[in-house]
């Protein structure tokens, strides 16, 4: 009801105000009419008048002509009305009908950029044909925002929902909308990998990556594991040409250090960190349409020396590289057992450290003696896992 009572306002608003002989009228209602001075009879000469119409925010006003007869001029130089929204004039009418110098609106409907609208008329010293003058109809229409919004500053990260007088936005499912009421930013700070290899990327990518968003993603192994980063060719986050990555940038803290910021459509290339516990930080403003980034990453170790094979003796795995947490299990030809330190065994295993070197050495292949040899399996304890 209330809304009822704004459209449908019971007596018309007019405010008159002389300046220095023209007149002008200030109109705030959702609908009106304007109309020249004693139409429908012929206009009076010398006069000028201004119609300012103004609606609510959310609106714009719709100005159409039902009637038009001002005296025809070159380019309307004698009488015209004018439209204009603050500093920009839409329209000159003038004339009878259009023609190559003079234009009459006929059907055209014009239509406000905002909520302001002004319609000015004037008439020179002369009115010799009694030109009747015009009556033009205005309405407020709502703005559909979700349609309309050109500037990125104002236009829905996601969705738009337009409604009476103004509009609202929301997020796609697994984001969250900003306090700016129409940015969507992702939640982006529990990544954590524990592998010792893997690839992630900004949220969406490649397409745009969510802005006003934080990220923190958390590469975190063993003791002993260093990390190796490795950026795509495909990096596209927003940079400035004078200023380093004052926007959007991705950091990389490693131990002590901190590579970075990064931006511009450069990649980093590969980064070795060697650190086992890596965080790459990833900020993006509330603006800009940039595709983002991709990492792999691996992970390498301390390399212990390729052990001598001893003779009768075999190492599985036999390989050309040892490295960090690799086991080599020694074993002997039929009619050989391994001896260490007093010892025998049926077989023995032995493991690669952190510092790069083995957890024992290799033990020797001997051949069994005639009677029966109590055979046991040794189990070297191992560094224990470190975070």
């Amino acid at each position: 009801m209330d809304l009822m009572r704004t459209l449908l306002p019971a007596i018309l608003c007019y405010l008159c105000i002389s300046l220095g002989g023209a007149q002008t009228v200030l109109l705030n209602n959702m609908y009106g009419i304007v109309h020249s001075p004693n139409f429908p009879e012929p206009y009076p000469k010398e006069r000028e008048i201004q119609w300012n119409i103004s609606v609510p925010d959310g609106y714009q006003i719709r100005l159409y002509f039902m009637h038009f007869d001002i005296e025809p001029s070159y380019l309307c130089e004698y009488d015209y009305v004018k439209v204009y929204s603050e500093t920009e004039e839409l329209a000159v009418f003038c004339g009878r009908e259009s023609t190559d110098t003079e234009l009459v609106p006929a059907d055209e409907v014009l239509l406000s950029p905002g909520n302001v609208l002004s319609v000015a008329f004037r008439s020179d010293f002369s009115n010799e044909e009694r030109y009747s003058g015009f009556e033009a109809h205005y309405s407020a229409v709502d703005i559909d925002e979700c349609r309309d919004k050109n500037d990125e500053d104002l236009a829905c990260d996601h969705f738009c929902h337009n409604h009476i007088g103004g509009y609202y936005c929301s997020c796609r499912y697994g984001y969250q909308l900003h306090s700016d009421n129409r940015t969507c930013k992702v939640e982006c700070s529990d990544s954590v990998f524990t592998e010792h290899s893997g690839q992630f990327t900004s949220a969406d990518f490649p397409k745009p990556y969510p802005k006003s968003s934080d990220c923190l993603y958390r590469i975190e192994l063993e003791k002993g594991f260093l990390v190796n980063l490795e950026f795509d060719d495909s990096f596209d986050i927003e940079d400035h040409p004078e200023v380093m990555c004052p926007y959007d940038h991705i950091k990389v803290q490693a131990g002590d250090r901190e590579l970075g910021p990064f931006c511009g459509d450069r990649s980093p290339g590969r980064i070795q960190t060697e650190s086992n516990i890596v965080n790459i930080l990833f900020h993006s403003d509330n603006s800009g349409e940039n595709l983002g980034w991709k990492i792999t990453y691996t992970a390498t170790s301390s390399e212990c020396p390729v052990p001598i094979v001893p003779p009768n003796g075999h190492l599985e795995p036999l390989q050309s590289q040892y490295f960090f947490k690799e086991h080599i299990t020694v074993t002997c030809d039929p009619g050989y057992t391994l001896q260490k330190d007093g010892e025998k065994f049926e077989h023995f295993q032995i493991q690669c450290q952190t510092d790069g070197a083995w957890s024992s050495s290799a033990p020797i292949c001997e051949k069994k003696e005639s009677r029966r040899s109590r055979s046991s399996v040794a189990s070297v304890p191992t560094d224990p896992i470190m975070h």
